[in-house]
């Protein structure tokens, strides 16, 4: 029988860090998990971590690449049997150490699947490359940004995964220089508000219209109206309420049905999500599924700590909270046709108040930064593995409600 993810001790005593990576068609290839210990120099405990992960992340759901900052724990979680779809990422320092050369080589003969992460300061041999299925190279050390051969005439032929892009058109680049991935996104400057604003797309004015009307608790017949006019929104409100992340038991079928069973309150955060993938530039697909992400990581964290008016509102935050870039409007300049909870604007307006907390924290996890992470989770008077649950089920119910 299946353990509970949020009854495994493990999580209690690491830090999670939760990045993807994004292929060319800017959906997520991959997700990727930083693992940090709370106590350096604690035991490891990789068949803890392992037994968490299989819940949390099972093969079916993908590709899983796993960043351990712990040499103890890297080497720990080398001598273990470690399921098929979860990749292992070892640093090249230690790619270039022969202990670990014939380690690497042993483990890739047993079909264990592994990321060389960042550029060895000198060639590795071939046969030691073929063990690796990529490489993370960062932006700051790729030899390709420059155009110089690599040395000692070693071939490139290992596929590879930028990081430390800052910009949106950094990430563009990596791609047409052949990168298989990003690592992260870069979600650039917040729009500035001395500019004109930018307009609205048709289907994202549809979607604001809805929430507005919403808010007021319009008839459902009316809301429906509003509907008919763009016919793939309504189809994609129905996909991600019949999702398998809303966990209804009985399908949905039209506008009135949700109404009727989901009431006013909870039907305005499927609208938020509509409103994410309602934008069809391809290049902000990253920020659309971070922003889901985010304010289902939010409302896992108040799930304990607050009523479901505060789960919504939390909810809300998290998936507006990127609507500035992905509109190239300031939230100053959206709030104002767009109703949200006055603890919600205060968060992404003024950066204040009681729902700023989780925004932070979220972002935190979102960059995979360990130091941070701890930072904010202690600010907030929370346990490790308040937050390490929150975000595998985060990340779990942000799979199920993908639509690349």
């Amino acid at each position: 029988m299946s353990t509970a993810p949020g009854t495994h001790a493990i999580l209690e005593h690491v830090i999670l860090g939760c990045g993807a990576l994004f292929d060319a068609r800017r959906t997520p290839m991959s997700t990727r998990l930083t693992v940090h210990p709370v106590t350096e120099g604690a035991a490891p405990d990789p068949n803890g971590l392992l037994a968490a992960l299989d819940d949390a992340w099972p093969t079916e759901a993908g590709p899983m690449s796993l960043n351990l900052t712990s040499e103890a724990w890297l080497s720990a979680l080398m001598d273990v049997k470690t399921p098929p779809h979860l990749m292992i990422e070892v640093p090249a320092f230690l790619a270039s150490d022969p202990v670990w050369d014939q380690r690497i080589r042993d483990r890739a003969a047993e079909g264990l699947m592994m990321v060389l992460k960042g550029r060895p300061l000198s060639p590795l041999p071939a046969v030691l490359m073929a063990c690796f299925k990529c490489a993370i190279v960062d932006r700051a050390d790729d030899r390709r940004l420059t155009d110089a051969p690599p040395p000692g005439g070693a071939v490139r032929s290992l596929p590879f995964v930028q990081s430390g892009n800052a910009t949106p058109a950094e990430a563009g680049d990596s791609f047409k220089r052949g990168a298989q991935a990003v690592l992260g996104w870069p979600l650039g400057d917040p729009p500035d508000g001395d500019k004109p604003k930018k307009g609205v797309p048709g289907s994202v004015q549809v979607v604001m219209d809805l929430i507005q009307r919403v808010e007021r608790e319009e008839p459902a017949a009316k809301l429906e109206a509003v509907l008919r006019g763009d016919p793939s929104l309504a189809f994609r409100l129905m996909r991600y309420i019949n999702s398998p992340g809303f966990g209804l038991s009985v399908e949905i079928n039209s506008f009135s049905h949700a109404l009727m069973m989901l009431g006013y309150g909870r039907l305005k955060r499927w609208l938020a999500l509509l409103m994410t993938s309602a934008i069809d530039d391809p290049d902000l697909k990253p920020m659309m599924f971070l922003a889901v992400r985010r304010g289902l990581f939010m409302e896992e964290l108040a799930r304990n700590h607050g009523d479901e008016t505060t789960r919504n509102e939390v909810f809300l935050c998290g998936v507006f909270s990127l609507l500035d870039r992905m509109l190239g409007q300031t939230f100053g300049q959206l709030l104002g046709s767009l109703p949200v909870p006055e603890r919600v604007a205060q968060a992404l307006v003024h950066g204040e108040g009681p729902y700023r907390p989780y925004l932070e924290l979220a972002m935190a996890v979102e960059m995979e930064s360990p130091i941070d992470i701890r930072d904010h989770t202690e600010a907030m008077m929370l346990s490790s593995g308040e937050v390490n649950r929150a975000a595998l089920k985060a990340m779990g119910t942000a799979r199920q409600l993908r639509s690349d």
